[in-house]
This record gives C-alpha cells, sequence and structure tokens, in this order.
C-alpha cells in the first residue's frame, strides 16, 4: 500500500483529495493536516464523509509527515508549497503540489505573476502534471506541478491542433467559465452567496495568473512564443468548468482534420471522451469525474474553430487529476480509484 498524506486536506481541493484517496485500493491515507483544525476529526469539517474518513488533523510539520507518507499533496496557497517541498523531497518523498509554485519553468514567468521563488533550483525537476500530454514524464517524476483548472479545460483541446499546425495560435481566445467552488474555501465579498447568486460575471480581465500557465505551455508546443486571450467569469454553481477556445484555421483545414487529430493525440486516453458529431460538453455531465470532454465545430462563415470542453474543476481541475499523477509516479493503471461512474442527472 501506498501511504498518503494530504497537507491543507481542510480547503476544496484538499477535502476532494481525502474523498478520492478514501476510496482508492492501493492507498492508505496517514495523514491530513490544517493548521485551522488540527486536533479537530476531518467529519467534523466535512460531515458528508463520516465513518468513511477516520482522520484527525494534524499541523504542517514536515517531519511528522515524512515519516507517515510516501506521497504527499501539497494542496496549499502559493508560495506555501514552495516552503514545504524541499524538505519533503529531501526526505525521499513524492510531492504533487496543487498550486503554481511548480508548474513553470520559466522562473521570470512564476514570479511576475505571483511572487519570488523560494527553490528555484527545484523547478527543472518539476514535471508539468498534464497527464494526457506529458505521461512519460510523469512517470517515475519525484515532483509534480499539477496543472491549473483553467489550464487543463484550455490545454487538453488545443494542444494537439497547435502540434498539429492546424491553426493559427496568434488568434486564440478562450472564454471560461467556472464554479464558485474553483475560488477555495476562504469567503470574500466577490463569492458570498448574495453576490453569486442570479449573477454571471467575468472577473480578472486581462490579467488572470492561470494565463502565462497557459501561454507557456502553447509557446512550448508550437515552437514559437504565443500569445492568448483569456477571460474567466464566475457563474452561480457549486462545480463544473466550461470553456469556449476560438482560432481560426489554417489555410485549407476541415472539421474532419480535426477530428483525425484529437482522435489521434487521445486515442486509449481513459479520462478524454471526444464527442460526436452536433453533441457539446457539459459540466453536469462529467460532475464528480476525472473526465475532460471535448466537442468542436467550424464556423463556416469566418473560418474559426471552436473547440469546447467540460471538467469538475475540483477533480479533472485539481485532486483527480493530481491521484492520476500520483498513479503514474508509482507505476499504478492511471485510471486507479479514478473510476468514478458519472451521474446520469
Amino acid at each position: 500500500m501506498i501511504r498518503a498524506a494530504v497537507v491543507g486536506a481542510n480547503g476544496y481541493a484538499g477535502a476532494e483529495l481525502v474523498r478520492i484517496l478514501s476510496g482508492h485500493p492501493d492507498v492508505e491515507l496517514t495523514a491530513i493536516t490544517s493548521r485551522q483544525y488540527a486536533g479537530n476529526a476531518f467529519d467534523s469539517i466535512y460531515p458528508a464523509l463520516s465513518t468513511v474518513v477516520d482522520l484527525n488533523f494534524i499541523d504542517n510539520d514536515t517531519e511528522t509527515i515524512s515519516k507517515a507518507a510516501d506521497v504527499v499533496f501539497l494542496a496549499l496557497p502559493h508560495k506555501a508549497s514552495m516552503g514545504m517541498a524541499p524538505a519533503l523531497l529531501d526526505a525521499g518523498l513524492r510531492v504533487v503540489d496543487l498550486s503554481a509554485d511548480f508548474r513553470f519553468h520559466n522562473q521570470a514567468a512564476y514570479e511576475a505573476h505571483y511572487q519570488p521563488h523560494s527553490c528555484a533550483d527545484r523547478l527543472p525537476q518539476a514535471v508539468y502534471g498534464l497527464c494526457e500530454v506529458y505521461g512519460q514524464q510523469v512517470a517515475g517524476a519525484d515532483l509534480i506541478g499539477n496543472p491549473g483548472c483553467y489550464p487543463t479545460s484550455v490545454l487538453l483541446p488545443l494542444l494537439p491542433v497547435v502540434k498539429a499546425g492546424l491553426i493559427d495560435p496568434a488568434t486564440i481566445i478562450a472564454d471560461c467559465k467556472s464554479g464558485v467552488s474553483g475560488a477555495g474555501r476562504g469567503a470574500t465579498a466577490t463569492t458570498h452567496f448574495c453576490h453569486v447568486n442570479e449573477s454571471f460575471k467575468p472577473y480578472k480581465v486581462g490579467g488572470h495568473r492561470h494565463t502565462p500557465e497557459i501561454e507557456e505551455k502553447l509557446s512550448d508546443c508550437a515552437g514559437k512564443p504565443v500569445r492568448i486571450t483569456f477571460t474567466p467569469h464566475l457563474v452561480p454553481m457549486t462545480r463544473g468548468m466550461q470553456s469556449s477556445i476560438y482560432a481560426t484555421l489554417a489555410p485549407g483545414v476541415d472539421a474532419a482534420q480535426v477530428r483525425s487529430c484529437l482522435e489521434t493525440a487521445y486515442a486509449g486516453r481513459p479520462f478524454v471522451r471526444l464527442l460526436p458529431d452536433g453533441r457539446w460538453p457539459d459540466t453536469l455531465h462529467v460532475k464528480g469525474t476525472n473526465f475532460c470532454d471535448i466537442g468542436w465545430a467550424v464556423d463556416p462563415g469566418t473560418g474559426r474553430l471552436i473547440l469546447l470542453s467540460a471538467i469538475d474543476n475540483l477533480v479533472k481541475g485539481a485532486a483527480g487529476q493530481a491521484v492520476q499523477n500520483m498513479n503514474l509516479m508509482v507505476g499504478l493503471d492511471e485510471t486507479v480509484g479514478l473510476d468514478t461512474v458519472p451521474f446520469p442527472l
């Protein structure tokens, strides 16, 4: 059995990790941490898991965690993860970080949008954990930068067509919508029920911190700098993320070539579902699962490709993808513990 610890298990992504790992047949969940709730039972904060998870929160002590676990999931805010990861790695543990601290290889890009990096020497060691694209590098890795939720929903549809040269990457526009859980457990004026209910609004327009993460991976794929227009929106639902992505097709490219490209890229990939013509991704259909549903169409009047995707922002966009990464890191099938059957309604 793989001994696993979740640091920051009181947050939404951390709690989702606890839920998934508690049902993983090859994992023993040995430690869950929270500075705020140390000493309290997990089910006192999340009663839904009463009788399922019988653990108390402990403090974020790296020595205690190192003795209790083989793999550690850091479900912490940006900057907090980089403070813990080096000691855990030096103790021989494998680390999956759900913050942005190890998603970038370009230190300057990270620091321009977050804060100074205290262990930039570890960035070359980190693997970007988009399993469907970087799975070979993930296998056997010691440090994973788990992708952000918006980047996951944008990159999975885009990367294959960019790599194949089917679109003009200078024309990419990503219009994305997320449920409120993507903002985290801490309530703010903008995420309070009274401000979210009966509301649909954009936020961080022209300056969201996921933009450079998306651009770094697209640039690597295209072999040249790529800049995109990315606008996120908040919708009044708990979980779910839908992305509508627009780009001009390269001359002579049609919808059949797009389908062939995506089918080749994701053949045998269990968590990417390519939808038939005329069916569009719906957040309801991926709720609670690690699936990314992808659809597309070509606008004949403009020659633009319309790519559409839907994920559960807490699963494929966070905890589920993190467990998928762990599975590959330790040599398990990537689907183990993630074979949740979707709700039909």
